[in-house]
């Protein structure tokens, strides 16, 4: 199989969302591992860029011209790990032993040669951008046009490292570089806003010179019509400041900081699995 992306319709592309969510959820469950509302305000983000936007081939993962994602926000591992399955690279059934002692699949992704699909070892916080940084460089050394997409939590832009890359970046022009942030306004302990005045993020990004847009991160139209056309400016990177909810598809986990850290208990997973599927 060549180079490609899907390019699935929008109800499909929900349809999966809502799916990879009541996996991730049962998972939790299961395993009794956290990081609940960070992955489920990312899924949205992660199946458009992997069901719609990456040229990307599963039998040859390791293609020198396919496009990288990192997910610098390693924390959300478990979306990850739920869309890398259902895109195709291995088996569902290679994740029962999630959370075990010796499986590959922790709370965070692992190195790359032991996962295909994976490109960075994430999860110290503020090191995936700037790893997406040198994998744009280099594209740009072997005369390659693959592109870089890394998600960033709005609470990781507390990172000196992030704002380090950001000026390197622009610096460099390197255009073939994407941050996009997953702005759901929490971080571990409390609102993000609180803890480090970091709203709005768009002046921000904008200020160090990158080429910045802002959308509803949860909105699957959106998501692919501006990740379609990366780069929005050619010489500049781009930043996408996706708006987001924790905990986004249950009510009752949405918008609530307590699911950073909560494991759901049976009767939870049932209500949830409910409201995904639309059931009455």
């Amino acid at each position: 199989m060549s180079l490609n992306n899907l390019s699935l319709p929008l109800s499909v592309l929900e349809e999966i969302a809502n799916e990879i969510r009541i996996r991730i959820i049962q998972n939790s469950n299961v395993t009794k591992t956290p990081h609940l509302g960070s992955c489920l305000s990312c899924v949205d983000i992660l199946v458009s860029i992997y069901f719609h936007v990456l040229k990307i081939d599963v039998d040859n993962p390791n293609n020198p011209e396919r496009d990288r994602f990192i997910l610098s926000k390693g924390h959300a591992a478990p979306a990850l790990f739920q869309v890398l399955a259902q895109r195709g690279f291995y088996q569902h059934s290679i994740m029962d032993d999630y959370g075990q002692d010796g499986s590959i699949f922790a709370e965070h992704p692992p190195t790359p040669e032991n996962l295909p699909g994976i490109e960075a070892a994430t999860g110290s916080l503020g090191h995936g951008l700037p790893m997406g940084l040198g994998m744009a460089l280099a594209a740009r050394h072997s005369k390659l046009k693959y592109r870089v997409i890394a998600l960033v939590g709005d609470g990781e832009c507390n990172e000196g490292s992030i704002w380090e890359c950001a000026q390197l970046s622009v610096a460099q022009k390197v255009d073939n570089l994407c941050a996009v942030i997953d702005c759901n306004k929490w971080q571990a302990t409390d609102r993000s806003q609180k803890i480090s005045g970091n709203i709005p993020l768009i002046k921000k990004w904008e200020a160090f010179g990158w080429q910045t847009v802002e959308i509803d991160g949860n909105n699957m139209e959106e998501l692919t019509r501006v990740l379609k056309t990366i780069p929005l400016h050619t010489g500049k990177p781009t930043a996408i400041i996706a708006n987001t909810i924790k905990g986004k598809g249950v009510n009752f986990m949405e918008d609530d900081n307590n699911w950073h850290y909560k494991i759901p208990n049976i009767a939870e997973v049932e209500e949830a699995i409910i409201q995904l599927r639309g059931v009455k």
